[in-house]
């Protein structure tokens, strides 16, 4: 998709979160939500305003070169891995 748009200066990213304190995630359980927060280095759930920042960032003039990828903002979930 972005290869497609790129020509019409539109740019295609996405934001992949690691577990964020939502009410889906807390549906899961304590257990659920302890075992998501300690799989991240920070060793907590992201607050959804934790997730803003990288999307101002990716809607910005900052980011005007970026397109076709995937910002991870994960508490260093998957590095964890």
């Amino acid at each position: 998709m972005a290869a497609e748009l790129a020509g019409r200066g539109i740019r295609v990213n996405a934001l992949a979160p690691g577990p964020v304190d939502t009410d889906m995630v807390r549906n899961t359980g304590e257990a659920g939500v302890a075992g998501m927060a300690r799989a991240t280095f920070m060793g907590r759930l992201a607050s959804p305003d934790e997730m803003v920042g990288a999307v101002l960032y990716m809607v910005s003039d900052a980011s005007s070169f970026m397109t076709g990828q995937c910002l991870i903002v994960d508490g260093g979930l998957v590095t964890a891995r």
